[in-house]
């Protein structure tokens, strides 16, 4: 029992970034349908940014964390101005390959300039470690996770309770009936990839946290389980993200502390398999009819 409460905790730390990151792909999907597979990228240089605020410009954590964000959110709107608006009225896999070149661009942008190596970042909190019996929480483990769950509730709140948030349910509701009601839908698209690129940032920030490392190709491993993860909690759905990042986190979690981690990703792949084969809504997502 201790050893599955310490894999749980473990877990609940992992997830909660996955559910950062899922966040983001459900949330543009949600608006346009567009599967941004550049925004595993957004989350990698969300790292390197916090990265350089620590290393080289000297900041904190939160300060680091705040500055990853920010300007995530000004790369993310610069891609979808650039890269996805031209293409709004494009079909489907135009948008999705376009999506793809840009995650290449990002990757290897980031390797000219920071360098295909693998960069350490300084441990930012006390290395405090905190026992109930024999299970083991560390004070980053407990960062990560409060934060994440701020984030998140903070963006339930201006999803539900602002004027922003009520433009952006109703474009992913129907699009040309919110234009008709006065909704600037355009910008409404650029504050949803703000947000989503966002909390990708912070993601990155986090993960650098817990992990102390980072490279440039960070964002495609991760980038995809937290893909799943939207799709296992309903993709277009924000509870669901959230539910399928923890979920998938302490799987991996769980598969690790069991068996090896050398089937982790197998498992988490076979999730998405088994969920599109039985719900490919996902658990939270409700089947639509389109019509032909």
């Amino acid at each position: 029992m201790n050893q599955f409460l310490q894999q749980l905790i473990n877990g609940l730390s992992l997830g909660s970034i996955y559910a950062l990151i899922a966040l983001g792909y459900t949330m543009v999907y949600g608006i346009i349908r567009l599967i941004n597979f550049a925004h595993g990228d957004i989350y990698m240089l969300g790292a390197f940014l916090g990265y350089v605020a620590i290393s080289r410009l000297g900041f904190s954590f939160f300060p680091a964390l705040l500055f990853a964000m920010v300007l995530c959110a000004v790369i993310g709107v610069l891609v979808e101005r650039i890269a996805y608006k031209p293409l709004r009225q494009a079909t489907r896999i135009a948008a999705l390959i376009t999506a793809i070149g840009v995650s290449f661009f990002l990757q290897y942008s980031t390797m000219y300039i920071m360098g295909a190596g693998i960069k350490i970042i300084p441990n930012m909190l006390p290395d405090y470690v905190y026992h109930l019996g024999k299970i083991r929480i560390t004070l980053q483990q407990i960062s990560i996770f409060f934060t994440s769950i701020i984030l998140m509730i903070l963006l339930q709140l201006l999803v539900k309770k602002t004027k922003v948030g009520k433009a952006m349910r109703a474009v992913s509701l129907d699009a040309d009936a919110a234009r008709l009601m006065g909704i600037d839908v355009d910008r409404t698209i650029s504050y949803t990839f703000a947000l989503g690129s966002a909390l990708a940032g912070a993601g990155g920030v986090l993960v650098g946290l817990c992990y102390n490392t980072i490279n440039p190709l960070m964002g495609t491993s991760r980038g995809l389980k937290a893909f799943i993860a939207a799709v296992f909690g309903g993709i277009g759905v924000i509870p669901g993200a959230m539910f399928g990042g923890f979920f998938i986190g302490i799987v991996e979690t769980l598969v690790s502390g069991y068996g090896s981690s050398t089937y982790q990703d197998a498992v988490v792949y076979a999730i998405l398999i088994l969920v599109l084969i039985v719900k490919p809504a996902g658990l939270l997502g409700k089947s639509q009819k389109e019509k032909v």
